[in-house]
């Protein structure tokens, strides 16, 4: 228990006694951040508000620096801990400059008076998330993702050890998003500030955590790093996902295939195909894809939405019944698009299935605008 900065030891979770996940055994090294991930309702906010002592643990313990929680006085916690939850604050006639004070509370004395360093502290702490320009502002009057911001800002005027996070990026957009996680980022590693939240947006979790825990069910689903947890059969067991497919690879969502008799072959390499597999299916026009080596670019979402994919080793050869296969389908299809990709000694055998496509006057040389 000693290794880690951080040990959810056997705990259970719940409300009114009565547990919704049992027996977390979960170990976090200080400056790490580790990103609760699983669908609605399973409990991940639960977890958050027990190890941050707004609920009590139906069992187990959560020991922070190697003492229990529960052994830290409200103000020691709360010089050494700072929570960002989804509830809204609503407080009335303060500005936001005012609600990222509030975070210098636990330093100052019994009258709550700042002093000239903690005011800088303020200041740097809303500098630090973009948002010096709302100082005056009301907290009320402003939009769900500016608060985002300014709760963070409150956060980090704290100077905590740990900081806990519901979906902080729920109300943002993608620009702020990217901002906050990389603000989160730099605070774990420069300043060993340990980070615990939850995200919906998996394809960010992967990127930014340093371990994952998975959250459905009774127990807990999964743990450990993003390469562990982070593969198709992983994630799709996770969310219950039936309707389409995650790739790890890119960490993007993909909707599932436009079923049916291909219409379309595309011919494509090294990136080439990817908008027009898009197009396509937008369209909800089946296509195959090939001919495309298993290292492929275009291959890794050709094989999630094309209804056919003739491949090849890489590095290798390609075999005549790949070409027998490619040959079949431009026969078969109503058009052929030639993408815009290099042929050279490796793929000159490309050649022979162009021909076949001009033959049987299907080719068509396209980009996206064209399909």
């Amino acid at each position: 228990m000693a290794e880690y900065y951080f040990h959810l030891s056997g705990l259970s979770v719940g409300y009114q006694g009565t547990p919704i996940i049992r027996e977390i055994e979960i170990g976090i090294h200080q400056g790490e951040i580790v990103t609760l991930i699983g669908p609605n309702g399973a409990g991940k906010s639960t977890i958050l508000k027990t190890i941050s002592r707004q609920l009590q643990p139906i069992d187990g313990n959560v020991v922070f620096d190697r003492k229990g929680i529960t052994a830290y006085t409200y103000k020691e916690l709360a010089s050494r801990m700072a929570v960002v939850l989804t509830e809204r604050m609503k407080p009335e006639l303060m500005t936001c400059h005012d609600v990222v004070a509030t975070g210098r509370y636990p330093y100052t004395g019994r009258l709550g008076i700042l002093t000239a360093e903690d005011e800088e502290k303020v200041e740097e702490a809303m500098r630090s998330v973009h948002a010096e320009e709302l100082g005056a502002r009301d907290f009320n009057a402003i939009s769900d993702g500016q608060r985002q911001r300014v709760l963070l800002a409150r956060a980090i005027c704290q100077e905590p050890d740990v900081i806990l996070l519901d979906e902080p990026t729920s109300f943002l957009d993608i620009r702020h998003k990217l901002e906050l996680l990389a603000i989160l980022r730099s605070m774990a590693k420069s300043r060993k500030i340990t980070v615990i939240m939850s995200l919906h947006e998996i394809d960010l979790a992967q990127k930014v955590s340093d371990k994952i825990v998975c959250v459905k069910g009774d127990h807990i689903f999964g743990y450990g790093t993003p390469e562990s947890i982070f593969d198709e059969k992983s994630i799709r067991d996770l969310y219950d996902i039936d309707n389409g497919y995650f790739d790890p690879l890119f960490g993007s969502i993909e909707l599932p295939r436009v079923e049916g008799d291909p219409q379309v072959f595309v011919l494509s390499s090294c990136g080439t195909g990817i908008r027009v597999y898009r197009s396509l299916q937008k369209q909800g026009i089946p296509f195959a894809a090939g001919i495309l080596a298993t290292n492929d670019l275009d291959y890794r979402l050709a094989r999630l939405l094309a209804v056919k994919t003739v491949t090849a080793a890489p590095f290798e050869p390609v075999p005549e019944q790949a070409y027998a296969e490619a040959g079949e389908l431009i026969r078969s299809c109503q058009k052929v698009i030639l993408t815009d990709f290099p042929i050279a000694s490796g793929n000159a055998g490309v050649r022979r299935l162009i021909r076949a496509a001009q033959e049987e006057g299907k080719l068509e040389k396209t980009g996206l605008q064209e399909v």
